[in-house]
């Protein structure tokens, strides 16, 4: 049994049809179907069902199948891990992103990493902190951008940039009067927030002294829809610098974003990664070369 058969063991599985399996493994369908029956005959056992449409694995070559594809990754792992320790931004990585910076941040971040670093493959995961946290604990993502604190002693925390807040009011809104605002302006007003699990609706309410005793009508799952909800007057909300600019041309019509005077609240954005990550220097350089050349509106941290 080789390493090579059980690609082919799990290409066919993922295809269900030996053309179609064959054509991604760069070989002939009688080569796949010689070296399926070869690895049947060693295990002794059959391990798809041909009689159907789609060429189904068996009961026991599902089992099979799922230990198939852990020595396959994991070889694949070992290679990486070759690769990496030629070249530590030649390699793939797992970056989770929290959904009020992604849109806004990685057009951005992306460029420039692709410019710098040509050989770095960034895989995108859009979750809220919480999901972040987890599946960088448990392998599933290899760094995450997200908004400080992170209480975590398994994780190194490098600081990227300071976005401040901006308020976001309905057009024609008392406070649009004003070319800056105070953090005490708005703390009667009523505030629109995200839904619970994003870390900007704490921050949000951090702010404004609010956490307790606040009435809320309406929550919203994203910085678009509060931006749309303060357009339609329900409100203000807290956008980040980064997100000011983004709106749709309309709601820019019904929305007036004001500045806080200094010292303005915000947020830090940093990477995070595992402390006992293979080749961390891939995330010290990315870090790095994202510090280096900031988007306009925010400052290094």
């Amino acid at each position: 049994m080789t390493l090579q058969e059980l690609k082919y063991l799990v290409a066919l599985a993922d295809h269900g049809h030996f053309g179609r399996a064959a054509e991604a493994c760069f070989i002939t369908q009688s080569t796949l179907s010689t070296q399926i029956k070869k690895l049947e005959a060693f295990l002794g056992v059959t391990l798809f069902d041909r009689s159907l449409k789609r060429v189904t694995p068996t009961p026991i070559g599902r089992e099979i199948l799922a230990a198939a594809r852990n020595i396959v990754e994991e070889a694949e792992r070992i290679r990486e891990l070759a690769r990496h320790a030629q070249d530590p931004m030649t390699r793939t990585v797992h970056l989770g992103v929290i959904p009020t910076l992604g849109p806004y941040y990685l057009p951005h971040a992306l460029t420039l990493a692709h410019r710098k670093h040509p050989g770095l493959r960034l895989l995108l995961r859009e979750e809220m902190t919480p999901q972040i946290l987890a599946h960088l604990a448990d392998g599933k993502l290899d760094a995450g951008l997200l908004a400080l604190p992170v209480n975590d002693d398994a994780l190194h925390v490098e600081p990227l940039f300071h976005e401040p807040f901006h308020a976001a009011l309905p057009a024609g809104h008392e406070l649009a009067k004003r070319s800056t605002l105070k953090v005490a302006d708005i703390m009667n007003e009523k505030l629109l927030l995200l839904d619970e699990g994003h870390c900007l609706r704490d921050q949000a309410l951090d702010v404004c002294g609010a956490r307790q005793n606040r009435r809320e009508e309406v929550r919203a799952t994203s910085l678009e829809t509060l931006r749309q909800m303060v357009g339609m007057g329900l409100g203000l909300t807290l956008l980040p610098a980064l997100a000011v600019d983004a709106g749709p041309r309309v709601s820019r019509k019904s929305v007036e974003i004001r500045p806080f005077r200094v010292p303005a609240p915000g947020r830090t954005i940093a990477l995070a990664w595992r402390k006992r990550a293979p080749f961390p220097e891939t995330f010290e350089r990315l870090a790095a070369t994202l510090k280096a050349s900031l988007p306009e509106g925010v400052e290094v941290a």
